[in-house]
């Protein structure tokens, strides 16, 4: 049998405030709800282009876009109404992150002859950061311990370790046998954070384990007895309360039959 004798230590990662990407990267731009975003155009000199950024969200509507001339944003229906969006020296940075930011946007260049140009493509997925992680053990009766992981966040990755060495990616939840002893660490993270939580375990020697199995039928079996017991002691009173009303009435009916031959 184990023993969980308590949640020994917090580990917390710093979540990064700042998420550089680029268009035409190949891989999707992850940022953090509520941080920092600056989304590169990678080009020379944006001053001397008039440049648009759009949000592609469907063939069906009009799509939201943000208009840039002379390096400044001059008509912008994309980020309406959030002083936190500038533009500066060929970046647009978010200053706050919001969910609405996630999307795949377009940047476009027009040349002399205001003909529109592709630059480039950028997915953008927001994700709420890992909070606090929080670890529970439900214990059975075969000595078998059950240790689930959780936290905040969206999406949530799981890996689980024993004294420094991999036990199970992918769940949030793990079994411990009788002989699982040392520091287990759950570790939750997605693309933008990370936050782990370290517990130790510890385990009754057999002998122990023998004697709380022994302690517990001794119980099981007292509470039976018990039962037994008063069961046949009802039982008793119930007979003897029948004799002693026999007995009554077996006397009345003499008494009776006595009176009746006087007569």
């Amino acid at each position: 049998m184990m023993l969980i004798f308590g949640l020994m230590l917090l580990l917390k990662t710093a979540a990064c405030l700042e998420f550089n990407c680029w268009f035409n990267q190949a891989d999707p731009c992850h940022a953090a709800l509520g941080d920092k975003l600056t989304l590169l155009l990678m080009m020379p000199d944006t001053r001397t282009y008039d440049l648009k950024i759009q949000k592609r969200i469907s063939s069906k509507e009009k799509d939201p876009v943000c208009k840039i001339k002379k390096g400044t944003i001059r008509e912008c229906d994309l980020f309406n109404n959030r002083p936190e969006v500038t533009f500066v020296n060929g970046t647009l940075i978010i200053n706050h992150v919001i969910r609405a930011d996630s999307g795949t946007y377009r940047l476009v260049v027009f040349d002399s002859e205001s003909t529109e140009i592709p630059k480039g493509d950028l997915q953008v997925i927001v994700e709420a950061p890992i909070g606090s992680v929080e670890v529970s053990i439900i214990c059975s009766s075969s000595g078998v311990r059950r240790a689930s992981c959780s936290s905040d966040g969206d999406p949530l990755f799981f890996s689980w370790t024993l004294n420094g060495d991999p036990l199970m990616d992918g769940n949030a939840t793990i079994d411990l046998d009788e002989g699982t002893d040392g520091n287990i660490s759950c570790s939750v993270k997605n693309h933008v954070s990370h936050q782990q939580m370290i517990f130790s375990v510890k385990h009754y020697p057999e002998s122990s384990a023998s004697l709380v199995h022994v302690l517990v039928w001794c119980l099981q079996m007292m509470f039976l007895l018990g039962l037994l017991g008063g069961f046949h002691i009802y039982m008793r009173l119930t007979s003897g309360k029948k004799r002693e009303d026999e007995k009554v009435r077996m006397r009345r009916f003499r008494e009776g039959h006595e009176h009746t031959a006087e007569d």
